[in-house]
């Protein structure tokens, strides 16, 4: 049930990143088009919009890459053909995935503290915009693994059962 309402979830959110990417084109074809054509004036706030939007779009499109396990994990051993080792395997990559989500959401309350403290030059928007990223990335992060690291114990467990 709960891996259903995820898997939605991500799935909201790569309709979200679609939109965002298709939002990101408007300020960078107007940067485009301005430099190298003159046709129309050269706006500042379009580079700042960019910005917001890229960080948005790396930060929500690794708790998808989370999700679907497509994120960078190496390995320095042969995959595993045995489930127990197999569940270490994977369970160190989720442990690790874990471990980094946690950092994030606990340092990123403080550097979102810090960025509320700032505005962006040309737009004057509150850089907390961006800097909430971070937090909320690290904790879904923390949550999605800690759900896939479950699911892989679940499959090992019951993998157990069926040889009994």
């Amino acid at each position: 049930m709960f891996g259903h309402f995820l898997d939605r979830f991500c799935s909201g959110l790569r309709i979200l990143l679609g939109v965002m990417m298709g939002a990101l084109a408007i300020p960078v074809a107007m940067q485009v088009i301005s430099r190298y054509t003159g046709l129309i004036p050269t706006y500042l706030w379009t580079e700042e919009l960019a910005t917001f939007l890229f960080v948005w779009i790396v930060m929500i499109g690794s708790i998808v890459a989370v999700w679907d396990g497509t994120h960078f994990d190496v390995r320095i051993t042969r995959d595993a053909t045995g489930p127990l080792m197999r569940l270490v395997q994977n369970g160190i990559v989720h442990l690790a995935i874990m471990l980094f989500g946690a950092l994030f959401l606990l340092y990123g309350f403080e550097y979102t503290a810090f960025g509320s403290n700032q505005r962006s030059v040309m737009m004057r928007a509150n850089l907390a915009i961006t800097h909430v990223s971070v937090p909320v990335a690290g904790g879904f992060w923390l949550v999605l693994a800690g759900y896939r690291l479950s699911e892989d114990i679940a499959e090992f467990l019951n993998r157990k059962n069926t040889l009994s």
